[in-house]
């Protein structure tokens, strides 16, 4: 039989833009207040791109980071996967102009759209580049610039996102059961219109009517993404945990995407984990889609609240619909 690598996570790292946009702001802005948005999202304040920031830069930012804490120079990596669905361009993908700021000489790079669940698929696929033994060293990011997609008059949507990035870097180990182990995937392409963009790409084009009637800005149907996002999270953690044999008690740390603190919440109950397993940040940075559970890891494990040893599930859901999850057997002290 091949021989299976373990896929270890060694370097952690995040980059924010420089605005911080609180609710207050937004009370400004739009017919909104505080306590609205923190009652219903667990949201205080998020951060958006400003005048001549990139997406791309706050990725190589976040990659530095993750690459200094691994001892890692760029030219060790082989891989840089970009989990995002608003890359700088259109063309080319963010993983290339990422590749290009680095300097890295010798690596691929390919980008991954699978929205909120996307540092979850990014993850995995590197991980599975490494276990497979293809690639030595893997630099995972995700990242979105949320800020330009959404409608600032629509308080539905532009209450709930913010923009950042996180990076990963995942190292082959001899050892299988170090890093990234058994994961889980789920698709529903039916509930597409549930949380999409509708214009912009190849079906239907920019246009001035497209323009007008905004079709080429976030739409969310809010109740049926609340009730898809808790069922999506409670089946994903109950598989992963069953295909590593573990139950609640066993997970040191639940590190969910922050979409939303009532349906982290909702699904930990479902859950049986108790409120110290339960990882919320997304009063800091609001739904950041790829970038949230990267963001969230790194935070994380600034706090302490992570070490060698542990076993850490985390978890993603979004459009698509879109949904999966993986167990990690920590690593760094």
């Amino acid at each position: 039989m091949p021989k299976i690598y373990g896929a270890e996570v060694v370097g952690l790292g995040k980059s924010l833009p420089s605005k911080c946009l609180t609710n207050q702001d937004l009370e400004k802005m739009i017919d909104t207040n505080d306590e609205w948005i923190q009652s219903r999202t667990g949201i205080k304040q998020r951060y958006i791109m400003g005048e001549g920031e990139a997406l791309s830069d706050l990725c190589v930012n976040a990659a530095k980071q993750a690459l200094e804490q691994a001892k890692l120079d760029v030219d060790d990596i082989d891989l840089i996967i970009c989990g995002t669905f608003s890359a700088d361009y259109r063309l080319p993908s963010l993983a290339a102009l990422v590749q290009d700021k680095l300097g890295a000489k010798n690596t691929g790079a390919f980008d991954i759209n699978a929205a909120c669940t996307g540092f979850i698929y990014t993850l995995v696929t590197g991980a599975q580049f490494i276990r497979s033994g293809t690639s030595k060293n893997v630099l995972v990011i995700g990242a979105d610039c949320c800020s330009s997609q959404i409608d600032w008059e629509d308080r539905s949507t532009c209450v709930l996102f913010g923009d950042g990035a996180s990076a990963l870097v995942l190292r082959r180990n001899e050892d299988p059961n170090v890093g990234v182990q058994s994961s889980y995937f789920g698709s529903d392409g039916g509930g597409k219109e549930s949380l999409w963009i509708e214009a912009g790409g190849s079906l239907m084009p920019i246009t001035k009517e497209v323009l007008q009637e905004k079709k080429h800005r976030v739409s969310m149907t809010g109740k049926d993404v609340f009730k898809f996002a808790i069922n999506a999270l409670t089946t994903s953690a109950k598989i992963v945990l069953k295909q590593e044999g573990l139950e609640a008690s066993d997970i040191k740390l639940l590190v969910p995407h922050q979409a939303n603190s009532r349906i982290i919440n909702g699904a930990a109950k479902r859950l049986d984990f108790n409120k110290e397993q339960i990882y919320i940040n997304i009063d800091r940075y609001g739904n950041t889609v790829a970038a949230s559970v990267g963001l969230a890891l790194r935070d994380s494990y600034d706090e302490g609240l992570m070490k060698s040893g542990d076993k850490i599930l985390i978890i993603g859901f979004g459009a698509g619909l879109s949904w999966g999850g993986t167990v990690i057997n920590w690593s760094i002290d």
